[in-house]
This record gives structure tokens, C-alpha cells and sequence, in this order.
């Protein structure tokens, strides 16, 4: 047996029986030369840091690009910190699944302290620790993958979150909130030695450093209003050559641990392979599994230096070159072929992404929706070649069975997503003189299929539980009167505020040509049991073109 904390140094052999990869450094020297110059903090210590970040750090000290690793601060849950990075010494094992069933197994010791650093209003501990850490001129660079709504300051109706509004009304010195602890953060390194650092989000979601920004700033102006900080710190976060705020496009499908890597692991004597499952529902174990496709984008803006991330494969280049990535990636190669297949699946009853792409049908829909419509409108961000990505997501990525994803979790907030997802490649070809919106077909499709989605009921005619999503409601009420069977009625009353709702889509579907092959489709799916599988053969045996 070979536990992830045992000596890799002097038993190696017993590591290679298991077939992991071990590192040539000695983690504990790592870790010591760490913490006395820190050069990296990473927010949020979940299995994509884990996987990901913490890979670069291991790699970046294997190769002698780095002779520090990283310091995770862990905002959310205690549990992370106490029984996954403490009990295991802060070492990671990282399982690569490939789509033949083989894996790459990897330890990595770059982590040189994990630091929960919850409200400090109940344990300030963490709180203090930070403190210190942000005071050295050392540290460059603070990282982040806390998801997106770590980000949210405020909930839709405008007003500030309770813990949020207790920060801007008590200060610095005991934050509740994530963000007003980082701000509490560059306070102390502004009183200290005001020396730059880069705040650099790689949380997946456009314009991500941007809205970093924002959010600090908000909470910093509202704190100076109130006496609590000068004007000098605001000057102090909004000179770019003091404090940065990087964009950068990820990609990376690391989905929570699996019990079936958890098996293999035991089946090769790994002792440690155990899931853990917090009371605060973070799923989390010594190892964590990911696909072998990854990249990272990043704008080079780091005033106080970095680590030689591009040693390790990252993309570091200019911020209009990011955001064609980003675009690239969420408008056209990946996401809108993840929409697609979340509201088929969902509606079809599949219970993986994998499996999708074993219907033949709904691989010719997705390359019609990326090669055919996507591709030509665009931008190629030169770093990265947009047919080869979609290539690779086609016949590698989403066909991992190993990667256990599924449509009903992508389908989440649909709503939310169609704008960036499908309107802004309709909004190129309406831009584009030399095009036509009515050319497109089955981007109408699938939002077609998404109002067949909106009423609950599958190609079978039975009742289904649509994922969560924040207008479900409203829209279903407007598509809830249908009936299988109803293939002559006019759908046009019931669905026109949907489709021509620019804050769904971001431009009015029927302005744009589309609104009445939207409904064309939408009926052809209400003329009984079968009919969404029917709707999409024809479409795909009149309208497809040749795809790669």
C-alpha cells in the first residue's frame, strides 16, 4: 500500500507501483522557502485550483522555473482545509482520464500552506495569517477560482448581501465577505509598503478581471466614504502600475471526485482514495480527476513580476487577445455546443455528455451549430485555432466517458446564457452585410427545442424536472398551455415576449429574421410523441451542411 504522504524521495518505487508520477523536489524545502517569501496566493482550494494551478506551480518548480509554490486561502469551507490539505500534508494527487480509459497520475507538493480564512468575525486567525503574507514585497501575484457569484456583491434586486452590507458598515478590520477580505488585504500591503501586485481572476466567465476590479473598488469607495480608508488607497488600487487586474480565458472540465478513480486508485494499493463529502456539500478527496485538454489565457500584467507561467504551456499575451479566446470559446467552440447538448439531453433523457455523443444526430447538430454557423463569423484569436478546438472538444473531450458530466447540470440557468451563447453569433451575421440571419438554421433550432424544454415534458410525452434557472417559472407559464398534439395552433402569442426579449437573448429574435423559424420548429414539436428526435432528422436531412 502507498499513502500520498509517504517519502516519495527514498520509497519512489513504491509510487511507480501505482503508476504516480512523483516530483523531483523536496516539498518540504518548497514549502519553507514559501512561506519566508511568498511570491503566490490562490483563492478558492477546490479541484480546479487542484488540479490545474497547483499542476503549473509543480511543474514551474520541477523544471527550475520556480524555487516557491503557492498559499491557499480557502474561503468557503473549513472542512477543505482541515481534512483534505492538512491531513494529507497539503499534497495532491492529480488523475488525467483519457478517453481510452487510461490515466496519468501525478503528485504534486506545491501547495506550501492551505489557510481557511472564513469570516473574521468568528476566527480571525486565518485573517491574521493573510495579513502578513500580503505585507511582504515578495508576493506577486493573488489568484482566484471561487466561481463566479464569489464575485456578487449584491442580489437582483440591487441590495448588498448582509454579510457585505456589515463590512462596508464596520470597516477592515473583521470582514465577513470574501471580497472585503481581499480588499482588507490590499489595505494592510498599502500600508505596509503600498508594492504592486496582481490580482488575477481565472474564474470562467468573461471580462472575469474586470468585474474582480469592480467589485474592490466598490467595496474600497464606499469604505472611504465612510472614513475608514483615504483617498491614497483608492489611488493605490486604481494605478495600473500598483494593482493589476488580469483578464484570462480558462478551460479546464474538472468535474468533483469519482468513485470510479476512487476504485481504480484502491485497486493499485492508493490507500488515500477515499471522497470526502462536507457538511457544506464540497466534494473533495486527496485526488482529483480532469480531462487531459486545458487552456489558460492570461493578459501579462503583473507590475511586481510572476512566475514563468508560459514555462508551463499558459498563454500569456495582450488583453484584446484574451478577450477573442474568451469570445471564441463561450460563443462559439465550446458553450453553445454545450447548451445544445444540455437541452437535448435533458429532454431525451441522457444522463452524461459522453453518452450524447453517441447519437449520431446530435453530433451532426452540434458540428452544424460550431463548424457550419460558429466558424464563420468568429474571431480567431491566433493563440489558439478555433476549428481545431472544436475538433478536439468533438472527438476527444465531450466522448470522455470518464468525465462524468452531465446535460441536466449544464442545462442550469439556460436562460441566463443564451445571450452570449447563440446572440452574438447572431448578431454577426446580422452586422455583416455579406450575411443573413435567415441562413441560420440550427442555432433557431435548438432555441426552438429550449421552448419545447420550457413546458416539462419529454419526447415521450412524460413530465420532467428542468434544471434550476431563475426565469423558469415565468417562461413556462407562457409555454405551459400546450399540448402533444397541438401542431396547427398558433404559438405565436404565447411566445412572442420570449423571443423577442433582448434581455434573454440580447437582440429581438424576430428583428433579426429568426423569430418565425424559431416557431416553425417549435411547432413541428408539438405534433405528438417522437417529434423532437423527428424535427431534428429532418432538419439535419434538408438544411445540414457538410461539416469536418
Amino acid at each position: 500500500m502507498v499513502k500520498i504522504t509517504d517519502d516519495y524521495s527514498n520509497n519512489q518505487s513504491t509510487f511507480e507501483k501505482a503508476a504516480i508520477k512523483v516530483p523531483t523536489y523536496n516539498d518540504k524545502d518548497v514549502a519553507k522557502k514559501t512561506l519566508a517569501t511568498p511570491h503566490w496566493v490562490h483563492f478558492g482550494g477546490g479541484n480546479l485550483f487542484r488540479a490545474f494551478h497547483a499542476a503549473i506551480a509543480s511543474h514551474l518548480i520541477d523544471a527550475g522555473k520556480a524555487d516557491t509554490g503557492v498559499i491557499v486561502a480557502e474561503t468557503y469551507d473549513n472542512a477543505v482545509v482541515s481534512d483534505i490539505y492538512g491531513k494529507y500534508d497539503h499534497r495532491i494527487l492529480r488523475v488525467i482520464t483519457k478517453a481510452d480509459g487510461t490515466q496519468d497520475r501525478e503528485l504534486f507538493g506545491s501547495v506550501a500552506k492551505a489557510i481557511y480564512a472564513g469570516p473574521a468575525t468568528v476566527d480571525a486567525s486565518g485573517f491574521e495569517t493573510l495579513k502578513a503574507i500580503f505585507e511582504k514585497d515578495s508576493l506577486q501575484v493573488v489568484s482566484f477560482s471561487i466561481t463566479e457569484k464569489g464575485y456578487h456583491l449584491q442580489n437582483g434586486a440591487g441590495d448588498y448581501f448582509s454579510p457585505v452590507a456589515r463590512d462596508l458598515e464596520n470597516g477592515p478590520a473583521k470582514p465577513e465577505n470574501n471580497m472585503s477580505l481581499l480588499v482588507s488585504l490590499l489595505f494592510e500591503r498599502f500600508n505596509a509598503n503600498a508594492t504592486p501586485i496582481t490580482l488575477m481572476s481565472t474564474d470562467n466567465f468573461s471580462q472575469n478581471g474586470d468585474k474582480l476590479k469592480d467589485s474592490v473598488l466598490t467595496i474600497a469607495k464606499v469604505w472611504k466614504e465612510r472614513g475608514f480608508v483615504g483617498q491614497d488607497f483608492i489611488d493605490y488600487l486604481t494605478d495600473h502600475k500598483k494593482v493589476a487586474f488580469p483578464l484570462s480565458m480558462i478551460d479546464r472540465i474538472t468535474p468533483n471526485p469519482s468513485e470510479t478513480i476512487s476504485d481504480s486508485l484502491k485497486k493499485d494499493n492508493f490507500e488515500d482514495a477515499e471522497i470526502l463529502h462536507t457538511t457544506k456539500g464540497t466534494n473533495i478527496a486527496a485526488f482529483t480527476n480532469t480531462e487531459e485538454a486545458h487552456y489558460l489565457v492570461v493578459e501579462d500584467d503583473f507590475p511586481n513580476g510572476r512566475p514563468a507561467f508560459e514555462a508551463d504551456g499558459v498563454i500569456m499575451t495582450d488583453r484584446d487577445t484574451v478577450n477573442a479566446a474568451d469570445e471564441m470559446k463561450v460563443t462559439t467552440c465550446l458553450n453553445p455546443l454545450h447548451t445544445a447538448l444540455a437541452i437535448y439531453g435533458s429532454i431525451l433523457g441522457f444522463k452524461s455528455i459522453s453518452s450524447e455523443l453517441q447519437d449520431a444526430d446530435l453530433v451532426a447538430l452540434i458540428k452544424q451549430i460550431g463548424y457550419v454557423e460558429g466558424l464563420p463569423v468568429v474571431k480567431n484569436p491566433k493563440v489558439i485555432n478555433p476549428q481545431k478546438f472544436i475538433d478536439e472538444l468533438v472527438t476527444k473531450r465531450l466522448p470522455n466517458p470518464y468525465i462524468p458530466d452531465t446535460p441536466q447540470r449544464i442545462a442550469t440557468d439556460t436562460s441566463q446564457k443564451l445571450s452570449v451563447r447563440y446572440g452574438v453569433t447572431i448578431q454577426h451575421y446580422v452586422d455583416d452585410a455579406n450575411r443573413d440571419p435567415k441562413s441560420l438554421n440550427f442555432i433557431p433550432l435548438v432555441i426552438g427545442t429550449w421552448l419545447r424544454y420550457l413546458m416539462g415534458i419529454n419526447d415521450k410525452g412524460e413530465t420532467f424536472e428542468p434544471s434550476p434557472d431563475p426565469m423558469f417559472e415565468d417562461l413556462h407559464k407562457q409555454v405551459a398551455g400546450f399540448k402533444l398534439g397541438d401542431s396547427n395552433v398558433d404559438v405565436h402569442d404565447a411566445v412572442k415576449s420570449i423571443l423577442s426579449n433582448k434581455g434573454i437573448f440580447g437582440l429581438d429574435l424576430y428583428a433579426a429574421g429568426l423569430g418565425d423559424k424559431v416557431e416553425e420548429y417549435f411547432k413541428q414539436m408539438l405534433a405528438g410523441k417522437g417529434t423532437i428526435v423527428k424535427t431534428l432528422k429532418d432538419a439535419l436531412a434538408t438544411k445540414g451542411q457538410k461539416t469536418a
